[in-house]
């Protein structure tokens, strides 16, 4: 068996795993093990298994350690940290309060109020799944019982929940980062104009549409000026949090792992001095923190042993070299590429996504001398649109938990197309101008 038919073979059977849900982390081991043991025995005259396994054993034995041990890992717990400290003091309750009160009588107020919300969650949080659970309990019974349109109400959280994975600090940028061999700090400062144009273009579309069709998102009771500003004095020790990790990354003041330690201690620091913090919460926070960093070191050790059976097989030069023969413009190829991540989202988490296909597409990306930062927002862009696209967008079964049975998982998918229709038209301004991706980048 050639290297490249064990390759086609392996790649088809971590997608049968994934399809019946077994967790990332054992299919990505698994299949990289088995693949580099096929290709190893290969090698010879004869097909020695034993020698496949010896090499196998002998690369797994040392991975956990250095595929985990780069420093730049800690970059992840510590922003973590960060955004459950965040979330256990109440601080994302008094945004949302507070855009509430702020934008509640403009059109469709509530749900621009909610979207603004997410994003300033997704500063925190570094997470789309978290955004949304967390906003979806604030943010859509509310809407609910003021008559918001059940899929204005539960789609606007699922999609801005999305943006979880671009605006600064994000774990999906940060694993980007690590495996392509990019700055943190700069593709962290690269998401900051592409996340504020995706959130403007689905404000200005909810805007329109409640404009057009007040029935959608009725007008709530006009707040008193002084229920307004007193409001504002909640919200500032988020404000200051972000403050902080933004202008600190963008003046090189301290580096990303820096940056997530100073936020996590900046955050532990406001929780106690507003007396929200006891050690039920703290409790809660550190628990998070560590079954999440657990469950995704244990994927990055899976996504190594892919990364080096590939290699082997010699896929991943002969896709670059196959994707560089075509006689097309090389957009098309980035074209193509976001069809495959769409197709993927619509079955498989984000980090799933990453982890499986950056070894093969890399190589690609790297071959139509592509700019790599620029391509890595593009992708995540690409990434936050599977997060909602039917059959399984995860954002919106996360809503359905939320919400239970007021709303049905039809109408909630109904809901995100307007959000997805306004997804394109971002992808395809990052795309006609990656200026508006690498501005930021290029000021540093």
């Amino acid at each position: 068996m050639d290297p490249q038919t064990v390759g086609i073979v392996v790649t088809i059977g971590m997608i049968t795993l994934l399809l019946l849900r077994v967790p990332i982390a054992v299919v990505l081991v698994t299949s990289g093990y088995v693949g580099m043991v096929l290709v190893v025995a290969a090698r010879g005259q004869d097909f020695n298994i034993q020698a496949g396994m010896d090499t196998a054993n002998s690369f797994l034995g040392s991975l956990p350690f250095s595929s985990t041990s780069d420093y730049t890992f800690t970059t992840i717990p510590m922003f973590l940290l960060m955004g459950y400290l965040a979330t256990e003091g109440g601080f994302t309750r008094d945004i949302y309060a507070s855009a509430r009160l702020w934008l509640g009588r403009v059109p469709g107020g509530l749900a621009v109020a909610s979207s603004v919300g997410c994003a300033l969650f997704a500063a925190i949080s570094g997470s789309s799944l978290a955004t949304a659970a967390a906003m979806g309990r604030m943010a859509v019974p509310e809407m609910l019982a003021r008559g918001y349109h059940k899929g204005l109400a539960t789609g606007v959280v699922a999609a801005s929940g999305t943006l979880g994975s671009l605006i600064p600090p994000s774990i999906l940028i940060i694993l980007y980062a690590v495996f392509t061999e990019q700055s943190i700090a700069k593709l962290f400062v690269a998401g900051i104009i592409p996340g504020l144009l995706s959130l403007g273009i689905y404000v200005g579309m909810i805007m329109v549409r409640a404009k057009l069709n007040p029935s959608l998102a009725p007008l709530v009771e006009r707040s008193t000026t002084k229920e307004k500003v007193s409001s504002l004095k909640s919200t500032w020790g988020m404000l200051l949090l972000i403050g902080v990790i933004v202008s600190g990354l963008y003046s090189g003041m301290f580096t990303p792992s820096e940056a997530g330690a100073i936020g996590a201690a900046v955050a532990f620091a406001l929780c106690l001095f507003s007396g929200r913090m006891d050690r039920k919460k703290a409790n809660a926070a550190f628990s998070e923190t560590l079954k999440t960093t657990s469950m995704l070191f244990a994927a990055i050790i899976g996504a190594y042993m892919v990364t080096s059976f590939t290699a082997l097989t010699g896929i991943a030069g002969d896709l670059a070299a196959w994707a560089g023969g075509f006689d097309v413009p090389p957009w098309v190829i980035i074209a193509s590429l976001s069809v495959l991540y769409v197709f993927l989202g619509t079955f498989m988490g984000s980090i799933e996504i990453m982890l499986l296909t950056l070894p093969i597409v890399i190589p690609i990306v790297e071959g139509l001398d592509y700019n790599m930062i620029w391509f890595g927002i593009i992708m995540i862009k690409y990434l936050e649109i599977g997060l909602i696209s039917p059959p399984i967008g995860i954002n919106c079964f996360i809503i359905k938990a939320v919400v239970g049975g007021e709303v049905s998982i039809g109408q909630i998918f109904k809901g995100v197309t307007w959000f997805l229709v306004a997804d394109v038209a971002t992808i395809v301004l990052l795309v006609a101008f990656p200026q508006i991706v690498m501005f930021l980048p290029d000021m540093m």
